[in-house]
């Protein structure tokens, strides 16, 4: 936490207009800010040209899942749990495949005296939004660059994104059964298309099923705060894809 992290050292806390500020804004040490990587905020660096790639990826990931028959034979109950929990792994993969790139920088610390100036009136604004972390984001750039390193071919990617999809253990499925035989045919499909490819490397199958786990560890909340939050705002991003999936007539997604 912020107090072992040691983040506020003497020279903060004996500070006067330091300690002249703070005493104005009743914060708990919990909510002062924090350098650690654990709870430094960020935020895109070149929002503008990021989130209009990161909204391209999506568009043609749900293109993805629009173009597979056996995806729109499923009930469409199904075709909605799929989509919930399997939209962040198959927007990822298309991120590493269109090979998009992103900096970030610290979010900018909001200013003391506006905080005190604007104190007791806080019941009156909108509650701010949460920021993706520096940790969290490292996170993410790790498994990318993971991803990176096996240097996947366009059916490679292909076979991967069925793989992930077609995942029978979502609760509430009413095909799980046949889902699971769609990602066993999707993974098999995967192997068979590695023995010509790589005949000398026997480890690869089981290199890209293992580093793509690593994608379930990547919360939608980050993508979407990262990413999609700039320009849809309070929206349900859910609500948006499941909107381009059935093309039902919404907002936009370009910024």
């Amino acid at each position: 936490n912020c107090e072992r992290c040691q983040c506020h050292g003497e020279d903060n806390r004996t500070a006067i207009l330091y300690t002249l500020l703070s005493q104005n804004l009743h914060r708990s040490p919990a909510q002062q800010r924090c350098l650690c990587h654990q709870r430094r905020t960020v935020c895109l660096r070149d929002p503008h040209v990021t989130c209009q790639a990161a909204s391209n990826v999506l568009v043609k990931t749900v293109s993805f899942m629009k173009n597979l028959p056996c995806f729109r034979l499923l009930p469409r109950e199904d075709q909605l749990l799929l989509l919930e929990s399997c939209w962040v792994p198959l927007f990822l993969l298309g991120l590493v495949q269109e090979m998009v790139t992103f900096e970030v920088m610290e979010t900018p610390a909001p200013s003391m005296l506006k905080k005190i100036l604007l104190d007791g009136q806080s019941k009156w604004q909108e509650p701010e939004r949460t920021q993706p972390t520096l940790a969290a984001v490292q996170r993410l750039q790790c498994c990318l660059n993971s991803f990176w390193s096996l240097d996947l071919s366009p059916k490679e990617y292909a076979y991967l994104k069925g793989a992930v999809l077609f995942n029978p253990d979502i609760p509430g499925l009413r095909a799980s059964l046949h889902i699971e035989s769609l990602q066993r045919e999707a993974q098999r499909a995967l192997q068979e298309l590695l023995q010509p490819l790589h005949p000398h490397d026997r480890s690869r199958f089981a290199r890209i099923l293992l580093i793509s786990s690593t994608l379930k560890s990547i919360s939608p909340a980050l993508i979407t705060d990262l990413f999609f939050r700039p320009v849809i705002g309070n929206a349900d991003i859910v609500e948006l894809i499941a909107e381009m999936l059935y093309e039902i007539t919404g907002r936009p997604l370009a910024p």
